[in-house]
């Protein structure tokens, strides 16, 4: 089980990383704080101080088209925020 899928780097996140020192990861749905700890610890070396999560539910459409109706729905994701240490950062775009 992949622990963590990418990061996320949105404006929003990037304003995160550069002045709260907090990067945005999209994580399996699965895992828990303490996993995803240890996974941003053993990946880029740094010391992480604190994690949190969120739970993006899926969006639902209905579409209108000659056939009938259409219903979809994306998939759920789960975020993870997470606190690096004072004076430690992550390069993401040298490992891309």
């Amino acid at each position: 089980m992949s622990i963590l899928i990418k990061p996320i780097i949105t404006e929003k996140a990037t304003a995160d990383s550069e002045l709260r020192n907090c990067y945005t990861f999209s994580v399996n749905t699965k895992a828990n704080k303490v996993e995803i700890k240890k996974a941003v610890e053993a990946a880029y070396g740094v010391s992480v101080e604190k994690v949190r999560t969120i739970n993006v539910r899926p969006d639902r459409s209905t579409k209108f088209t000659k056939t009938g109706i259409q219903h979809g729905k994306t998939n759920a994701v789960k975020k993870a925020i997470v606190q690096l240490a004072e004076g430690e950062m992550i390069d993401l775009y040298s490992n891309m």
